[in-house]
């Protein structure tokens, strides 16, 4: 495998860009789906994927109904349940009416987010030839989401869709990445570590594999999941941002810290990344310090991309994802605020164009 490695300096920037063009693919792991893909795997209509995505969120919504906003690549699964429908869960395609595409990819969300701050590395994606499939993780972009942030088993229904979608992308291609924005980075990589057979590549935007120093103590103090679902009380779901909740809720974020423990046991126990991996960072990062990603990349046995925002950027975590296009589409209302942080409003990255380039290069 030949790897060029690309050190990218911008200023006061170091863009630590171990940036990998990879001219012969031997992966491990693309060789099984080749050998699979040869030996039977059904090829399924767009008909049947859309009504299989579809599906999923019949069953937790109860009712689904077609989105108003449409385009000639973009299908949307939207409900009454949702804020709008800029928190659906999409999907972007051009193939074929019948027979597998041959490139998936699939980006799952953060915790509190909605698939809206996925669309522009969707977007990026899908000019690269991907089809793109953005998922609604459970309890996120509701109106009502009170009883799903106060569920035990919350985490369990965010590995069983990412699970259900995977195995839908897989289905569809012969090439599949997933990755994510901070929590859905880290349920991607939980996802390989434990089912690496049908992954080819990894990306991670933001990826929550550590938390804060506080957050992390406090996740260690006996009986306090039951503390947080109390303090939590009823969840309150509208806020500025019309594509995401105002607050992390307690106990959900105490179900992403058991992932994150359950992916440093895993690795702890030896297991290592066998994919690439492209991996997006700021340095500035306080809710997810570099630290996790960093402690990953050093398990992994793949050509990977490493993208840091230098701390003299000041870029917040939630910020990394967005350009602005999706800034001027967030239509944040600033006058609701109810405090002011250091990232409460939101900017647009000034090194997304950076980003995306090394993107492309990533899946080229």
């Amino acid at each position: 495998m030949f790897v060029q490695r690309i050190m990218c300096l911008f200023g006061a920037l170091v863009l630590l860009c171990s940036a990998s063009l990879v001219v012969a693919n031997d992966d491990v792991s693309s060789a099984k789906r080749s050998e699979s893909n040869n030996t039977g795997v059904s090829q399924i209509s767009k008909q049947e994927i859309r009504e299989k995505f579809k599906s999923f969120y019949t069953r937790e919504w109860g009712q689904t109904q077609p989105c108003r906003e449409t385009s000639l690549h973009k299908f949307g699964v939207c409900s009454n349940v949702l804020r709008n429908e800029g928190n659906a869960p999409f999907m972007l395609s051009r193939g074929p009416v019948e027979g597998g595409v041959s490139k998936v990819a699939v980006l799952f969300h953060g915790l509190s987010d909605s698939p809206f701050f996925m669309r522009e590395i969707a977007d990026i994606l899908f000019d690269e030839g991907y089809t793109v499939i953005v998922p609604l993780l459970p309890g996120h972009g509701k109106r009502d989401a009170t009883s799903d942030m106060s569920d035990w088993d919350l985490a369990e229904r965010w590995q069983a869709h990412v699970a259900e979608v995977i195995a839908l992308a897989d289905e569809m291609g012969d090439e599949l990445i997933v990755g994510g924005f901070s929590t859905g980075g880290a349920l991607a990589v939980e996802h390989y570590l434990n089912s690496a057979n049908n992954i080819d590549g990894l990306m991670l935007f933001s990826g929550a594999l550590a938390l804060s120093e506080n957050a992390e103590g406090m996740s260690r103090i006996w009986g306090i999941k039951l503390l947080a679902r109390i303090i939590d009380g009823t969840y309150q779901t509208h806020g500025p941002n019309p594509y995401k909740y105002p607050n992390v809720a307690g106990l959900a974020g105490l179900e992403l810290m058991d992932i994150i423990n359950a992916i440093r046991e895993k690795i702890d126990e030896g297991s290592q990344i066998q994919v690439p991996l492209f991996v997006a960072h700021s340095k500035d990062d306080a809710t997810t310090p570099i630290s996790g990603v960093e402690h990953l990349l050093a398990h992994s046995n793949a050509s990977n991309t490493f993208f840091v925002v230098d701390e003299s950027y000041e870029l917040c975590h939630a910020d990394l994802v967005v350009n602005d296009k999706l800034l001027n589409a967030m239509n944040f209302n600033e006058s609701m605020l109810t405090q002011q942080e250091d990232c409460a409003i939101p900017k647009s990255n000034p090194l997304f164009s950076t980003m995306a380039f090394m993107l492309r290069a990533f899946v080229n």
